[in-house]
Formats: C-alpha cells, sequence, structure tokens
C-alpha cells in the first residue's frame, strides 16, 4: 500500500514519552484554533485514540482554567 506523500503522523504514537495531561497547557495549545475552538483530528494528525484524550483534557483545562473557553 502506498501512502500520501502529504500523510501526517499522530505524534503521541511516534513520541511514545509524550504524555497528554491537563497540566502541560504548551502542548494542549497546538491543538487549539485561534478562535479557542478544540482541532479535529484530520487537521491535527492526530489519530482517533489520542484525539479522545487530547479533547478530554483540553476541556479538564479548561475547567481548572489552565485554557480559555474562547479567545477574544
Amino acid at each position: 500500500m502506498k501512502q500520501k506523500e502529504n500523510s501526517r503522523y499522530c505524534f503521541f504514537c511516534v513520541n511514545k514519552d509524550a504524555v497528554i495531561d491537563y497540566k502541560n497547557t504548551d502542548l494542549l495549545r497546538r491543538y487549539i484554533s485561534s478562535f479557542g475552538k478544540i482541532v479535529p483530528c484530520k487537521r491535527s494528525g492526530v489519530c482517533s485514540e489520542h484525539q479522545r484524550k487530547v479533547s478530554q483534557e483540553i476541556k479538564r483545562a479548561r475547567i481548572m482554567a489552565l485554557l480559555p473557553f474562547v479567545h477574544k
């Protein structure tokens, strides 16, 4: 099977030592758009398993006031 030239690899599958945690806001900001929305997995290149974990941790960080709900 031939892969596309522009195919992306999941950041978390490639880097096994990267931990998805709500306290790691620098990592989570990569997966938030400029409007404050969670970026879909098609655009971010993250697999569906890790996308669910990322979105859950973003929501936790928002509740703990580490990340904003919206950008003005």
